[in-house]
Order: structure tokens, then C-alpha cells, then sequence
């Protein structure tokens, strides 16, 4: 049963504030595409008040509150933080869900991916202090020499729909764990579980402007966010083309970027494999979170050997993935997330038929769903390499086929990419698996599955899909600069130049 969604306002410096032109953004239910509740719109005024905020938290008491503050005062924080998700987490579950679509078993799975990554980045800023100040080894006795790790400053964090708090959890545990001040933009087509956060984090007692959170659309609150001079860094996850826009804006200011961007991930399957194994996995890592996710594994690369059979039973997979209301016990795929991306996969879809692709299943709405944005997940054969469907992302449960008689020929097909976020190879042969994901050009590398994402582990891409890792110890290392520092310890005077006393 769907639950009403709190109507809040920006949280700037600890307290919740009217947007300055007092604009709002109707929240669209995916599924039923009626509103079902509203956010507020930021506009650079509200950006200038969040980053004053911000600044002003990073200072406060010469840095003692938070900056400056022993790893372990954060860490208190973040685990506060994590505690509230869980006991709000059948509720957070309900609003995500509602706001965009995903089913509810994955918006419960992934507020446990939430808690559990504020857990582990409060250790990792317990295990911060620890590692301050370690000796280096230099070859001069006269020296000693040590690092410090220090907050960058304040950080621009622009997150994405898909994964409205998992993905803004990614960001804001680490920066916080760091001592960085944060401002978060999430995107205006899911933001109501990031307001949410903002209530959880003023009911922790979390120091006044240590994290902002301003709803609104990217042209009036991102870029602003994004090109402010007292802003120290920008994490973006999101488009290439946006990506692209902020690396420049960015580049203005000398400002250092990390970019989680776009990906069109292959999965290659081998003719040795279990076939109702490879084709659950293949439909996984198409199809859930809806088709909408930067890392999908969108092209399937399947031996010609048992193509025919493989495709014919992972069209029966396909056919009994349950599509309902999110909120229906048992969905494994919801609508997409509004209108414009809806039009945005039949398009695609309708471009690969254009060109000469065959539709072996989906392509078109459900016919028991009347409203909604859903569509039913598709897969594509009879794909050239230069067809769109081929190369570009769609974001949504759309799956494209070729076939290969080679490992070699896997690989060249596999790497055929503007991208390179993900990649999955499916085989029984471990020894060709590690040839395969050494020869992949990827940042991320599934064996025998897809998708499956750890806060230990690192997650980022190479090529367009963008650069600098998140999650695991490189994840804080986003938010923290280097200082070198070295000190002279000998007695005697340095000696280049003559002393004027023996002249």
C-alpha cells in the first residue's frame, strides 16, 4: 500500500530551508504516473547560502568539530547515521520505490547496502588517525619525512536516479569519514529518500553544515554547484555528456573531478556453460534496477556453438520476469523512471528495428499494464557493430546479441566500445577466464556473474565511462589530499653557502 511522502524543504547549515525563489518539482510516480508529492527546486542563491554553510562547518573552532576532529568523532556520526536507515528502512524502502520505480525487494536490499556503507567508512575514519603521520623512508639520515592526510574541503556531490541514496551514500560516507563539508545536488527525478537522509542527519546531531542537501535540476542548481570557487572538488555520477560539462567547468578553476559516466558492458558467454546459469546471470545484469544502471551488462557476446539454444532459453527467462507495480509482492522489474526516458528506450528500440535488428522478445509495453512507465525487457539479435543498439547506452531493460567463434574474436568484440565500466565473461574454463578479464578494458570485471557490488571493493570505470575509483580505501582517498612533510634533524648548519661570519 503505497504511504504518503513528506513534503520537506533544502537542508542548508543543519536546518531546513525554503528555496529562495520559493520554487517546487512535482514528484511523478513511475508506475501510476499520477504526482504523489513535491521537492524543493534550488537555484544558485541556495547554492551560495549552502556553500557559506559548508565553509563555515569546515572552520568552526579552527576545524576541532569536524575537520581536525579525531576519526572516531566522525565515525560516531556515521554509525548514528547507519542505525537510523535501518530502523526507517521498510519506509525508505516504500519512497524509493515510489519515487522511481524500483522494486521494492531492491529498494529494501539496497537501504542494507546504505547502512552498511556508513558503517564501513566510520571504520575507515577510525583507521584514518592511525595511519597519520607514518615515517618514510628517505636515503638521508639528516631528514625524517611523513605524510599527512588531510580533508580536501568542501565537495560538490551530484548523484544520479537510479540508486537515489545507495549512490549518494557512496559519496557522502566517504567525505564525511574524511572530514570534507558536503553538498549534496541528487537528481530531481529521485530525491525524496536524500531528504530524507537530511531528517536523519539532523536527528543525529551531525554539526551544522557538515552535509547540505539541495534538490533541484542540474542547470539551476548542478552547474552553479559544479563551477563555484569555493567548491574544492566535484564527485558526479551521470551522463558522459554531463561528465564532459563539469570536467570543463572544472578545468577553469584547476578543480579536481571524479566521474562515474556512462557504460555499454559486455558479457561474454563461453560454450562450456551451465545454460540456465549463464542465462540467469545474463538477464540480471540486463534487467535489474529496471535496465537502468551505468554498469549493465546491455551487450551479450555468446558462442555461435549454442547461441540458438542459449537465446531460446534466456527468452523463457525473460518471459517469466514478473513486471507489476514496484510495491506488488514478488516485481522483479518496475517502469522506468519518467516519461522522457521512457520515450527515450522505445526509441532506441524502434532506431535497432530501422536498422536491420530482430526483436526476439519485449520491445513494447506490457499489455496488462494500461499506465506506467514500463517496458518489457527486450532482446535484440542480428546486430551489426556499428548499429546504435551497439554502442550507445539506453538505460533501461534492453538487451542487444552477437555472436563470436574465437576468444580472440570475444574479446575484440567486447572492447568495441567508447566505454569501459564493466564486463562480465562466463565460462567453466578459469584459466581462459583470467586471459579474458586481463584482456578486458574495464575498470570492473565479473567472473561468473554480473553485477554484484561490494563497499570494500573498487568501483569506476576507464575511457568515457570516467576516472578515480569509488568505494574501498580508494573511495576516502577521493576526499583527502596529501602533505608531505620533512623536517631537518641535524645539528650541523646546512652548508651550501659560506656563512658570512668566516668570511
Amino acid at each position: 500500500m503505497a504511504i504518503p511522502i513528506p513534503s520537506r524543504q533544502l537542508f542548508i547549515d543543519g536546518k531546513w530551508a525554503e528555496p529562495v525563489l520559493k520554487k517546487r518539482i512535482s514528484i511523478i510516480n513511475p508506475a501510476t504516473e499520477e504526482i504523489i508529492g513535491d521537492i524543493p527546486a534550488a537555484t544558485a542563491e541556495d547554492v551560495e547560502l549552502a556553500v557559506a554553510a559548508a565553509r563555515k562547518a569546515l572552520s568552526r573552532n579552527k576545524g576541532a568539530e569536524w575537520s581536525k576532529a579525531p576519526g572516531a568523532v566522525r565515525a560516531k556520526y556515521l554509525r548514528a547515521i547507519a542505525a537510523k536507515i535501518i530502523e526507517r528502512k521498510e519506509v525508505l524502502a516504500k519512497y524509493e520505490a515510489l519515487d522511481c520505480g524500483k522494486p521494492l525487494d531492491e529498494s529494501a536490499w539496497d537501504m542494507d547496502d546504505v547502512a552498511g556503507c556508513f558503517e564501513y567508512y566510520a571504520d575507515l575514519a577510525e583507521g584514518l588517525d592511525a595511519k597519520q603521520k607514518t615515517p618514510l623512508s628517505i636515503p638521508m639520515d639528516t631528514f625524517k619525512s611523513h605524510v599527512l592526510k588531510e580533508p580536501i574541503g568542501v565537495v560538490g556531490l551530484i548523484t544520479p536516479w537510479n540508486y537515489p541514496l545507495l549512490m549518494a551514500t557512496w559519496k557522502v560516507a566517504p567525505a564525511l569519514a574524511a572530514g570534507c563539508a558536503a553538498i549534496l545536488k541528487p537528481s530531481e527525478l529521485a530525491s525524496v529518500t536524500c531528504l530524507e537522509l537530511a531528517d536523519i542527519c539532523q536527528e543525529v546531531g551531525l554539526p551544522a553544515g557538515v552535509l547540505n542537501i539541495l534538490t533541484g535540476y542540474g542547470p539551476e542548481a548542478g552547474a552553479p554547484l559544479a563551477t563555484h570557487p569555493h567548491v574544492d572538488k566535484i564527485a558526479f555520477t551521470g551522463s558522459t555528456a554531463t561528465g564532459s560539462k563539469i570536467m570543463a567547468s572544472a578545468a577553469q578553476l584547476v578543480k579536481p573531478v571524479s566521474l562515474e559516466l556512462g557504460g555499454k558492458s559486455p558479457i561474454v558467454i563461453f560454450d562450456d556453460v551451465d545454460l540456465d546459469k549463464a542465462a540467469e546471470w545474463t538477464a540480471f545484469g540486463c534487467f535489474w534496477t529496471n535496465g537502468q544502471i551505468c554498469s549493465a551488462t546491455s551487450r551479450l557476446i555468446v558462442h555461435e556453438s549454442i547461441a540458438a539454444e542459449f537465446l531460446d532459453r534466456l527468452v523463457k527467462w525473460i518471459k517469466n520476469i514478473k513486471i507489476s507495480d514496484p510495491l506488488e509482492e514478488g516485481c522483479r522489474l518496475g517502469p522506468v523512471v519518467s516519461g522522457g526516458q521512457y520515450e527515450k528506450v522505445l526509441k532506441f528500440i524502434s532506431t535497432a528495428k530501422s536498422e536491420g535488428a530482430k526483436i526476439l522478445c519485449g520491445g513494447g509495453r506490457p499489455e496488462h499494464l494500461k499506465k506506467g512507465f514500463f517496458v518489457e525487457p527486450t532482446l535484440i539479435s542480428e546486430v551489426t557493430t556499428s548499429m546504435q543498439i551497439w554502442r550507445e547506452e539506453v538505460f533501461g531493460p534492453v538487451l542487444c546479441v552477437k555472436t563470436f567463434s574465437s576468444e580472440d574474436e570475444a574479446i575484440e568484440l567486447a572492447n568495441d566500445t567508447h566505454f569501459g565500466l564493466g564486463a562480465a565473461v562466463i565460462s567453466n574454463d578459469l584459466e581462459r577466464c583470467e586471459r579474458v578479464t586481463q584482456a578486458f578494458q574495464a575498470g570492473i570485471v565479473w567472473v561468473n556473474c554480473s553485477q554484484p557490488c561490494f563497499c570494500q571493493a573498487p568501483w569506476g570505470g576507464n575511457k568515457r565511462s570516467g576516472f578515480g575509483r569509488e568505494l574501498g580505501e580508494w573511495g576516502l582517498d577521493n576526499y583527502l589530499s596529501v602533505k608531505q612533510v620533512t623536517q631537518y634533524i641535524s645539528d650541523e648548519p646546512w652548508g651550501w653557502y659560506k656563512s658570512p661570519s668566516k668570511l
